[in-house]
C-alpha cells in the first residue's frame, strides 16, 4: 500500500503529549507504523564524551505512531490523505481542499 505521510511532509500531533504541535517528518518506519518528527516527543539522552562530541544530555526525537499525525494542508489545517490518478501518475491529495500533495 502507499504510504499517505512522508518524509519531508507538514504534520500535526494529534493525541498525546505533544497534541497540537506541528513540525517536519525526518524519517519514516514503514515496518513498525512510526516517524520521527522533528522538535516532538523529545526525550533526553545521555551522551559519552568522545573526540568529535562534547557528551552530555542531548534531547532527541522520538519516535511517534503514524495513527496520531495528520498531514497540514495549504491552509494549516489538518487533512486526510487520498489518492488519484492524475495524468496516468498515483498522487496523492489532501481531502479538504482537494490539491494535490
Amino acid at each position: 500500500m502507499a504510504a499517505k505521510l512522508r518524509k519531508g511532509d507538514k504534520v500535526i500531533v494529534l493525541a498525546g503529549k505533544d497534541k497540537g504541535q506541528e513540525g517536519e517528518i525526518a524519517q519514516v518506519m514503514p515496518a513498525k507504523g512510526k516517524a520521527v518528527v522533528e522538535g516532538v516527543n523529545m526525550a533526553i539522552r545521555h551522551t559519552r564524551q568522545s573526540q568529535t562530541d562534547q557528551g552530555g544530555r542531548k534531547p532527541k526525537a522520538m519516535p511517534i505512531d503514524l495513527s496520531n499525525l495528520a498531514l497540514l494542508d495549504a491552509n494549516g489545517k489538518a487533512t486526510r490523505v487520498g489518492f488519484r490518478e492524475e495524468d496516468g501518475k498515483k498522487v496523492r491529495f489532501a481531502k479538504t481542499t482537494g490539491d494535490a500533495i
